[in-house]
């Protein structure tokens, strides 16, 4: 029986995991906390008091930015304290409900990131709003044996992490996971997840995660080979509950 291998959640848009050993599931909503911060490259338009979906062009992001996978992050979910580690000691530590908290986040990456800034970064954050790659409110789902497929087809290693999901399932064929859109999930006792659309994939992917190294070339290699640049999928949660790590995956019959 396929199982849920890992689960992830992305605190800051482009910066690094929190690897969770179970979340609460709660419909039409992301996982707890995912996407909860973004960091403004230059005047978005972002309104905290109308939230609002906006392009991943409008935030620092591994696609454009891929130096940000060599920092190491740890979020403090009860006090929403970040940690910013950099060449293996921490750089800065700081409070996101505060001003002043945001304000120290704010001034590394002005310092981090100055080649790449279209104007001073700022912290964004409002109640209930994810700073997800989508406008819908999902949850991310990756195969881990289509990946162990794209790695026989690379002939390297690809770091699951290079895709930023929030569910890494093991036990179904390679690429199965692309023809269950429209088809239903069930994970753990209550929980269940819609799938509505496949991930298409950008040149996020082609930076290394531990490294920031930007050495793969991922929708290229899926182009080519599997004439599309397709892995993963985005599922919604039409039935909440607790899932935990070693919990069934099991694809319910339409």
């Amino acid at each position: 029986m396929p199982t849920i291998a890992a689960i992830y959640r992305y605190p800051v848009k482009g910066l690094g995991p929190d690897q969770l050993a179970s979340a609460n599931l709660v419909p039409g909503q992301t996982i707890a906390g995912d996407r909860l911060y973004a960091i403004e490259n230059g005047p978005s338009g972002f309104d905290p008091a109308h939230p609002a979906y906006l392009p991943k062009s409008r935030f620092l992001m591994l696609m454009r930015n891929e130096r940000l996978a060599a920092l190491r992050t740890v979020f403090e979910e009860a006090t929403h304290t970040l940690a910013i580690g950099k060449d293996g000691r921490e750089a800065v530590r700081a409070d996101l409900r505060t001003s002043e908290g945001r304000a120290a986040i704010e001034a590394f990456f002005a310092a981090f990131c100055a080649d790449e800034l279209r104007g001073p970064p700022k912290m964004l954050n409002a109640r209930g709003h994810s700073f997800s790659d989508v406008v819908r409110k999902v949850v991310s789902v990756i195969n881990l044996a289509s990946l162990a497929a794209l790695e026989t087809i690379i002939g390297a290693p690809v770091h699951p992490l290079r895709f930023r999901a929030n569910l890494y399932v093991a036990g179904w064929q390679p690429w199965a996971e692309l023809d269950l859109v429209g088809r239903e999930l069930a994970v753990g006792t209550t929980a269940r997840l819609k799938i509505v659309k496949r991930i298409v994939r950008c040149a996020a992917t082609n930076v290394d995660p531990d490294t920031g190294v930007r050495d793969l070339a991922i929708p290229d290699t899926l182009l080519r080979n599997l004439g599309h640049t397709d892995c993963g999928v985005y599922a919604e949660v039409t039935a909440g509950g607790a899932i935990s790590k070693g919990d069934q995956a099991k694809i319910l019959e339409g």
